[in-house]
């Protein structure tokens, strides 16, 4: 190819592309080769005195460890001993040397043995210090390595020392016996190389055809076509600021006359900015810059890069129309973000009012001036929506957002009546939105108020957007914009935003209202099963907190499933109960209420603790057969249910406590000690097969029996243990606290302000009977004996100031007692009890239970019970723990004829 150009062959002078490319790869092939040879040298040198220096040591080390060379140097002859040993080593391991000598330093051992008994020259202060020293030294022998070894005696003292050396050129030799070996190789890989080098050369000289003049000339005529018939732009600019090329196309674009060729870039008539930045030199990546009509992306590089000659290069795109796509979709995109953002911010609680205050409060931050937000009654109120009627049905207004207040707008909680006859009442009927872009036209809007569309008018309002709020194609209010300080009106843009905003924002607050709906049904249910008050008793005093979970925190608005009851027993007795259902909701609700009214129906039949909770253990089981058996919603019935049953007997102070699952109780002693009562335990309610115990005990008067639930003591950030610890210790050491501040101090100190569980919390300070509001006789297994004992009693109740309820009561004590004496064995005792009411109470031996029948004309018997129930208030049979029975009555005094407490 070169021939046909009319260019020489001649390889030596290599004016071919290919030719030189041959020569610089020779070149670098040869410089690796020789750089790889002096590192082999190096690293043979290197290598050498490295080996010289570590056998050195190793030699001088194991001789001046072998046995017998400290024995040796203690010896009269140290010299007989160790010159044979010192040669035979030495030739062994093929040192040059090895020498030994006393502390003196003179020598006993030396190849030369003409030079035994003479000193022994080098470095050896650190090995007379016990450390070993090794030296390269210029010897007799050439350049060398040694070694000198400290040689220990008794007590680690240095008695000697050996060295031992190496000449360079023995441990070297066999490094270098390589070197041809080496070289042959390196001129291997040279040939090998440079043949390699020239195989590529060739064939690249073949792919350019050996690249001359004239191919380089039609190579620059292909470039510059090229150049000039791209669609971008191209300048390049020397170092001195003229303009060296302009392509057609940067013609076109900057709109240059054809002579600009040389010319200064300030001399163009470009704009400053472009101007600006040609003459700068500085790079640039799709810098936009307006030149004339067009919008154009400029990005410049230096040429003075590797070399070059110094300038610039410029390249220009025409993106006119680009930017106009590209507005768009930012436009897009903002709105998408727009309604992204709205998505995390409106509807963040499930609260009506509040959604709507994020509504305004949102418009207000992105694209109105102020922001309002009307809902119908039945929304607020969590009601299910109806048809919204303009001028006959008003809306409430929940929400405004605004810099100003005395604007003339509705103020908040105003109920407005939209006008049929304007925009917004007839777009409320239609359920279109209304855009007003120039309220001065007053188009209609006005008529809803006048004079507060004057004061509208006065504070600069201008445009306006009335958007209706639709959820589940039911109308819930609506939303209104409005634009004050942007001079800008709202555009048909702005109304699609705020349809799609507004139409978000129903949603959530028909979620809310419809969660609203259900926490009211909820907190309703709850609040019915509760107790509402204390009963009238005279055993405790006492004093409760129901505390629900924050709502958002634990289930459906804080609605859980503790409880807690305070049940008057008979015999002037009391029972206190706290449970626990697990969970939160209607159904934790409504299983309480089940378990509580369990809870007072067994109570009836004054039954022990731990009897009583085993009914009601048997009770949930069923309860959760039945919800599985039915596949209820909720499916796991009464899970992990606990409850605690404890009842104090005011007269004798006696406290029986049983638990199914629950935290033991706290009792608080008249002295101020707290200590948690060993209640045994047993499985929560429903898992059945385990029986209860109870756990007697007598409370002294003014102590103080706690119950609590789990949500007291058991906290996200603090370990329960702790949070008994805790508890016990804010009970101690406060004896004159009341029930009411004990409540408070305790909820004061345990309980967070946003609790997660809900709590239930019992107080009761003990009290007990007075000695003489009773009495008590032991009555002989005899008819003889009833009237004596309505002696008595007529006696006591004078005594009392009751003799007005004496006629009765004697004739309630004959008939039971004379019933005991009929059908019972062992002993009879009756006690009388002077509390809010009279009690009579007959005890005996039998665990027979008289109950109450309907006697026929004809029966001579049969009506005794009859009798005392119509007498007394209530009347029942309780159960003791000998195998007895307890029969009472209960008769209502007159007001201010209760014996004291």
């Amino acid at each position: 190819m070169a021939g046909r150009y009319g260019r020489p062959r001649s390889f030596l002078r290599m004016r071919s592309l290919a030719g030189q490319v041959f020569l610089l790869q020779v070149a670098i092939v040869v410089l690796i080769v020789a750089a790889a040879v002096a590192a082999l040298v190096l690293q043979s040198r290197a290598d050498s005195e490295r080996e010289a220096r570590n056998r050195s040591v190793a030699v001088a080390e194991t001789f001046a460890n072998a046995p017998g060379t400290e024995a040796a140097l203690r010896s009269p002859d140290p010299t007989a001993v160790l010159q044979p040993k010192a040669e035979a080593a030495r030739k062994g391991s093929g040192v040059d040397f090895i020498v030994v000598t006393g502390r003196d330093l003179i020598r006993y051992t030396h190849p030369l043995p003409d030079r035994i008994g003479k000193k022994f020259v080098g470095e050896v202060e650190p090995a007379l210090r016990g450390h070993v020293v090794t030296e390269e030294i210029d010897g007799t022998i050439g350049p060398l390595v040694q070694a000198v070894v400290p040689v220990f005696g008794p007590g680690g003292k240095v008695i000697g020392l050996v060295s031992a050396g190496i000449t360079i050129k023995n441990v070297s030799g066999v490094t270098e016996g390589q070197f041809p070996l080496l070289f042959g190789s390196a001129a291997g890989i040279l040939l090998l190389t440079t043949g390699g080098t020239a195989l590529v050369t060739r064939r690249l000289k073949r792919q350019t055809h050996g690249l001359g003049p004239t191919e380089m000339t039609r190579m620059y005529e292909h470039h510059d076509a090229v150049l000039h018939s791209v669609r971008e732009g191209v300048l390049i600019v020397g170092g001195d600021g003229r303009l060296l090329l302009a392509n057609d196309e940067a013609r076109r674009l900057l709109g240059l006359p054809p002579d600009v060729d040389g010319r200064p870039v300030e001399e163009l008539g470009l704009d400053p900015g472009t101007t600006g930045l040609l003459t700068s030199g500085r790079s640039a990546t799709d810098e936009v810059h307006s030149v004339g009509d067009r919008l154009l992306a400029v990005s410049q590089r230096s040429t003075d890069r590797n070399g070059g000659p110094p300038g610039s290069v410029t390249t220009l795109r025409d993106t006119t129309e680009l930017q106009a796509l590209t507005g768009k979709a930012a436009l897009a995109r903002g709105r998408l973000k727009l309604l992204y953002d709205a998505g995390t911010e409106i509807g963040t609680a499930l609260d009506v009012v509040r959604t709507c205050e994020e509504l305004a409060e949102f418009a207000t931050s992105r694209f109105a001036d102020y922001a309002t937000v009307d809902l119908a009654e039945g929304v607020l109120r969590g009601e299910e929506p109806t048809a919204v009627r303009a001028g006959t049905e008003g809306l409430r207004r929940s929400a405004f957002s605004g810099m100003r207040e005395d604007t003339g707008l509705y103020p908040l909680g105003s109920v407005i009546r939209f006008l049929p006859s304007t925009q917004i009442g007839a777009g409320l009927l239609r359920g279109d939105a209304v855009l007003d872009t120039d309220l001065t036209l007053r188009s209609g809007w006005q008529q809803q108020h006048p004079e507060r569309a004057e004061r509208i008018m006065e504070s600069g309002f201008h445009s306006l957007m009335a958007v209706p709020m639709r959820a589940r194609g039911v109308m819930l209010g609506v939303a209104m914009f409005w634009r004050a300080q942007k001079p800008e009106p709202f555009e048909d843009e702005d109304l699609s935003v705020a349809e799609e905003l507004v139409a978000r924002a129903a949603v959530s607050i028909d979620n809310a209202r419809r969660y609203s709906r259900e926490h009211n049904v909820a907190v309703t249910l709850q609040r019915s099963l509760l107790p509402q008050g204390l009963p009238d008793q005279s055993a405790i005093d006492a004093a409760y907190r129901y505390l629900p979970a924050q709502a958002g925190l634990g289930g459906l608005g804080g609605v859980g499933g503790d409880w807690f009851d305070i049940i008057p027993l008979p015999g002037a007795r009391v029972a206190l109960v706290v449970g626990d259902v697990v969970g939160h909701g209607l159904h934790a609700a409504a299983t309480m209420g089940r378990l509580r009214t369990a809870v007072h129906n067994f109570s009836t039949l004054d039954l022990p603790p731990d009897e009583l909770l085993w009914h009601l253990d048997e009770l949930v089981a069923r309860i959760d057969q039945d919800e599985s058996a039915e596949g209820s919603e909720g499916g796991g019935g009464v899970t992990g249910a606990t409850c605690l049953y404890a009842i104090y007997d005011p007269v004798s102070g006696r406290c029986s406590m049983a638990r199914a699952g629950h935290l033991q109780p706290v009792i608080v002693g008249p002295d101020g000690s707290a200590a948690f009562a060993d209640v045994p335990g047993g499985p929560p309610l429903g898992l059945g097969g385990m029986p209860f115990e109870t756990l007697d005990m007598r409370i002294p008067e003014n102590s103080r029996l706690v119950l609590y639930t789990d949500g007291l003591v058991e906290e996200r950030h603090r370990d329960i243990d702790e949070g008994l610890e805790l508890l016990r210790g804010t009970l101690a050491g406060h004896p004159d606290r009341t029930p009411e501040e004990t409540c408070e101090a305790v909820l004061r100190v345990l309980v967070p302000a946003r609790a997660r569980d809900d709590v239930a919390l019992l107080v009761g300070r003990t009290l007990r009977l007075a000695a003489e509001n009773v009495a008590e006789w032991d009555v002989p297994s005899d008819p003889s004996a009833v009237a004596e004992v309505r002696a008595q009693v007529s006696r006591k109740l004078t005594e009392w100031d009751l003799a007005e309820e004496a006629f009765t009561t004697e004739l309630i004590l004959s008939e039971l007692v004379t019933n005991s004496i009929r059908y019972a064995t062992g002993p009879i005792r009756v006690r009388l009890l002077r509390d809010r009411t009279l009690i009579c109470e007959v005890s005996d031996r039998s665990s027979t239970s008289p109950h109450l029948r309907q006697a026929a004309t004809t029966d001579e018997g049969g009506r005794g019970l009859f009798l005392v129930a119509q007498l007394a208030e209530r009347w029942g049979t309780r159960y003791t723990d000998d195998g007895g029975k307890v029969i009472w009555t209960e008769q209502v005094l007159q007001p201010g004829m209760n014996g004291p407490v």
